[in-house]
């Protein structure tokens, strides 16, 4: 598993240092260029996202037609080229078009569908968790790199890097990454769209990823004006708060994925990780030196990175296998409208109130988004049997439909294999084998 799923994981996990790499220090550098406002900054910030959004389910459906390959290629085109405009702007409304162009590369579900492709059910869960924990890395070491190179070389140096990791990653896809196999699944039921749209677990989980990146981006914009305006410091500074922000977040994310995918805890780190956004916004809003600032910096993003590494795989374990990728698709475009709305919406506040009425407006927010929390069920009783179909009678598969112990099962053809996820509380192994073997 290891040697397919890494080579992908890297093509995402450069990506997204790409875009990771100019958060720190974006929102100043559009200020400062010609044209550049605070809101006009915001939509700088977040307005990658905007395009990712709208290109998630398109990028999708060619991936479906043409194949993954091709379409990561695409993505990744479109990914240099909008950061090469951004690497020669020098007025916001060619940044602006960047970054657009940026999001428009929007490969993400399908990386994400071909893990799927390549990888074997019972390790589906641990792969994509593997990926969510390669974007958390990237996004730890951006902090770093971020606003240190930013400083050395200027930030169109970051652009510049940024095309650079986009034409590597084409070269990885080819060279490292096999082909994807076909694959038929059976299903004994259709998917049903309405059903994913209405679905509460899932609406809680899209609810949680549209804020978890909102308030990401919101942090991003005012982070370093608050500390350049208000404080003082020069860019070249802002490692101070971001270095101390990257650690917190490694030791943060290790224990919460284990404690998660090991423990079964999703639902408490969830939750963790929301009082930490509250925390720290809290403490940012009441920040009267710049010390105190970090330490609201640094709390924020432990929760974030708490957050980060279990996000797309529990959001999948409420999800039926034969609905997933809608399920990821509808997922991911809630958390980049989250991080296109963090940008504008931190412009607009940053022109309108000052830090201790935003950080107050923020909390709240938190207070309701644990609320919503609390009734999440948690998944750690429904587990995956994986059975050879040439061991049991086919004709009693259907049996398991008006099962209430039974969660789902289907059929995957290209791996002769029947999968039935069931509750453990309610039922054991055993007896659904003896069922499916009378």
């Amino acid at each position: 598993m290891i040697k397919t799923v890494l080579p992908l994981s890297s093509i995402i996990s450069m990506r997204f240092l790409g875009l990771f790499l100019v958060l720190p220090v974006i929102s100043v550098y559009a200020l400062n260029i010609e044209g550049g406002t605070a809101t006009l900054a915001g939509i700088v910030v977040g307005g990658y996202a905007l395009t990712q959004m709208l290109f998630q389910i398109p990028f999708g459906l060619m991936s479906d037609k043409l194949g993954r390959k091709g379409t990561i290629t695409t993505g990744l085109l479109l990914f240099a080229i909008g950061s090469i405009i951004c690497a020669l702007a020098n007025d916001i409304l060619a940044l602006m078009l960047g970054r657009f162009l940026q999001g428009a590369g929007a490969i993400g579900a399908v990386v994400t569908a071909m893990i799927g492709d390549l990888v074997t059910e019972d390790k589906r869960t641990k792969a994509m968790a593997l990926m969510g924990g390669s974007i958390a890395a990237s996004f730890a070491l951006a902090m770093v790199l971020g606003p240190t190179l930013g400083a050395w070389f200027g930030v169109k140096a970051l652009f510049w890097l940024t095309a650079f990791f986009a034409i590597i990653s084409i070269y990885i896809l080819y060279k490292m990454v096999p082909n994807p196999p076909v694959i038929h699944h059976t299903y004994h039921k259709k998917s049903n769209v309405s059903a994913i749209l209405f679905n509460q677990n899932l609406t809680r989980m899209n609810i949680t990823n549209f804020l978890q990146k909102g308030l990401m981006t919101f942090a991003f914009m005012i982070i370093p004006i608050v500390l350049t305006k208000t404080f003082g410091w020069e860019i070249s500074e802002l490692w101070k708060v971001y270095i101390p922000a990257m650690v917190a977040g490694i030791l943060a994310m290790g224990p919460a994925a284990v404690f998660a995918e090991k423990k079964g805890k999703y639902k408490e780190v969830l939750i963790l990780g929301i009082v930490f956004f509250l925390a720290s916004y809290l403490i940012i809003g009441a920040s009267d030196s710049a010390t105190l600032f970090i330490v609201g910096v640094v709390v924020f993003f432990a929760g974030f990175n708490m957050h980060e590494p279990i996000m797309q795989s529990l959001a999948t374990k409420y999800a039926k296998v034969h609905q997933k990728g809608l399920v990821l698709g509808i997922f991911n475009s809630f958390g980049y409208f989250g991080t296109f709305l963090g940008g504008i919406v931190g412009g607009i506040f940053i022109d309108t109130m000052d830090i201790s009425q935003i950080t107050n407006i923020i909390a709240i927010v938190c207070v309701v988004w644990l609320l919503i929390m609390i009734t999440l069920p948690n998944p750690k009783h429904i587990k995956t049997l994986y059975l050879n179909m040439q061991e049991y009678n086919e004709n009693n598969f259907a049996q398991l439909s008006n099962m209430d112990e039974i969660n789902e099962w289907y059929v995957n053809d290209t791996e002769k294999t029947l999968i039935v996820k069931y509750n453990i509380q309610k039922i054991e192994d055993e007896q659904i084998k003896s069922i499916l073997s009378r």
